[in-house]
């Protein structure tokens, strides 16, 4: 008898399990996306399409909808926007992005990357060390420390600089440049 009631009970649970399955899976395709991807409301674009679209807007151009869609509304075309230029060149060094974008700064040996108030730093190859002109560091905001004046910059760690007067340098005794990742103000001393 115990063989028959646990073969019953398996039935009835399986049987259950089946049913219940298939009630949640009705409910799970009914939540799909109102459009399908390659219709006029959303349409497939290719990755040569973007970068041009990318191109027009970084060179003060605006955008233009795709051949095959309808044109774009004020409420969900995206603003056409311009590059951030750099400033002049000052006597104390070269001056850098003021603008939200990235760029990539190249540090020779002997030279000091000073950060704007606010600016990050993603130190990408080679070896530098924080440079401060007083006893405060520089937030490594990776790993949640502060690095003071002196302290190897590690790689691939996002460094933020609350205050000017703060940077980076090429590491004493290197002979390579330093590759660094820069978001904000910056001057190359």
């Amino acid at each position: 008898m115990k063989t028959a009631w646990k073969v019953t009970m398996s039935a009835v649970l399986l049987a259950g399990g089946l049913w219940a399955g298939s009630m949640l899976n009705l409910t799970a395709e009914g939540a799909g996306v109102g459009s399908q991807p390659g219709t006029a409301e959303d349409p497939v674009v290719t990755k040569s399409y973007v970068d041009q679209q990318i191109q027009k807007v970084l060179q003060g151009g605006t955008i233009s909808p795709p051949t095959q869609a309808p044109a774009a509304t004020a409420t969900n075309a995206p603003a056409a926007t311009t590059a951030p230029t750099k400033a002049p060149a000052s006597a104390s060094g070269d001056t850098g992005n003021t603008g939200n974008a990235s760029e990539i700064v190249d540090v020779k040996p002997g030279q000091t990357l000073i950060a704007g108030a606010g600016a990050e730093f993603i130190v990408r190859a080679g070896k530098a060390v924080i440079y401060s002109q007083d006893a405060n560091g520089v937030a490594d905001l990776t790993d949640g420390v502060d690095l003071a004046n002196g302290a190897a910059a590690p790689t691939n760690h996002l460094l933020s600089f609350p205050r000017d007067g703060r940077g980076i340098a090429v590491q004493d005794g290197q002979t390579m440049k330093i590759v660094v990742m820069v978001r904000g103000a910056y001057t190359l001393k």
